[in-house]
């Protein structure tokens, strides 16, 4: 027979993560993780510069750990190293370079089908922690295909002695902008806003201290109305009537829920395009959850989506318990959930 997997987990990162060893923790066996990448916490390997620093109250939002995950302030290594330690244990198989196309629910087993670009999974339940950074946004106006190669979404195609303009207004962009700078590129900052209001102390300190000392040029209040190639460089036509040419031009204005996905699977969303779901993180869909950067609001930490986790286990405990008919013994012997 398919083996059938208690739960799944699409996604493998912070909320991924912490749903499968909270589940793993509390003694839920046949946990499985896929992730479309080749290895966990992609986001954060791909986007998040070398040291950068990772925060447990990320932007002043103060978090308490509800569950057994003791995650603490670090830099982007440590933060990749301690994933690295939960995941050790054997109770949670994972799936990389495994892309999920499509949920379904059998009704007549009461499990969901997973298909994969590879394989088909069966589990009870799917927890859904897809991450928004996989899919950033683009501008509104087009880009041309024939600069393609020159115009980014992070850093991956960046090199040295370049003039190089970085769009966006929060944190990435400007620790992109900065490690640029610091590569001997020459670097403009354009930000659609006369100031900035979404960084992090840290980031806000040495943006305006390399202004100052001019390792960087900020353009604020100023936005940007089209690009187009320019033999081979960007030319860059602002909304006061200037333009500029660039060698290559990254974006930093981030990222969008995959709404598509979620719709696809069948997960209600409200007018806003966000998924509903209760105060479990569980869905209109019985035993499908949502967890991490795709059932955040507003925007939340590594912490908040560990916690979604704990969460989410709490709910399947429940449930294991209803249907054992043991749901106060249970809650009972283990003091850390409350009923």
């Amino acid at each position: 027979m398919e083996k059938i997997y208690e739960v799944a987990i699409v996604g493998g990162g912070p909320g991924g993560i912490g749903t499968a060893v909270e589940a793993a923790v509390h003694g839920i066996e046949n946990i499985l993780l896929l992730d479309k990448a080749d290895n966990h916490s992609s986001t954060i390997r791909r986007f998040y510069k070398k040291n950068k620093r990772v925060d447990r109250n990320w932007k002043g939002q103060v978090v308490d750990i509800e569950g057994s995950i003791p995650f603490m302030d670090g830099t982007k290594e440590t933060t990749l190293d301690f994933f690295d330690q939960l995941l050790d244990e054997d109770k949670i198989d994972t799936a990389f370079n495994t892309e999920v196309e499509n949920i379904t629910k059998d009704e007549n087993t009461n499990t969901f089908t997973i298909q994969t670009s590879t394989k088909v999974f069966i589990a009870k339940c799917v927890v859904v922690t897809i991450g928004k950074m996989g899919k950033p946004n683009k501008p509104e106006y087009k880009i041309p295909f024939s600069l393609k190669e020159y115009v980014n979404f992070n850093l991956d195609k960046c090199s040295k002695n370049e003039k190089l303009l970085v769009v966006g207004g929060g944190n990435s962009a400007v620790e992109y902008a900065c490690s640029l700078s610091e590569e001997g590129n020459t670097v403009t900052l354009v930000y659609r806003k006369e100031k900035f209001t979404r960084l992090n102390p840290e980031n806000e300190e040495t943006l305006f201290k390399y202004n100052g000392q001019e390792k960087l040029r900020l353009r604020l209040n100023t936005d940007i109305e089209s690009i187009e190639n320019d033999d081979g460089s960007v030319k860059v036509n602002f909304n006061d009537g200037y333009h500029t040419i660039y060698d290559r031009v990254i974006y930093a204005i981030g990222g969008t829920a995959p709404v598509d996905f979620l719709k696809k699977v069948g997960i209600e969303m409200d007018e806003e395009g966000k998924p509903i779901y209760d105060e479990y993180n569980e869905t209109n869909l019985p035993c499908m959850y949502v967890a991490g950067d795709v059932a955040f609001n507003t925007g939340g930490s590594i912490a908040t989506a560990l916690n979604h986790g704990f969460r989410i286990t709490r709910s399947l405990l429940i449930k294991r318990g209803e249907q054992n008919g043991s749901t106060e013994l249970f809650f009972k012997n283990n003091p850390t959930f409350k009923y």
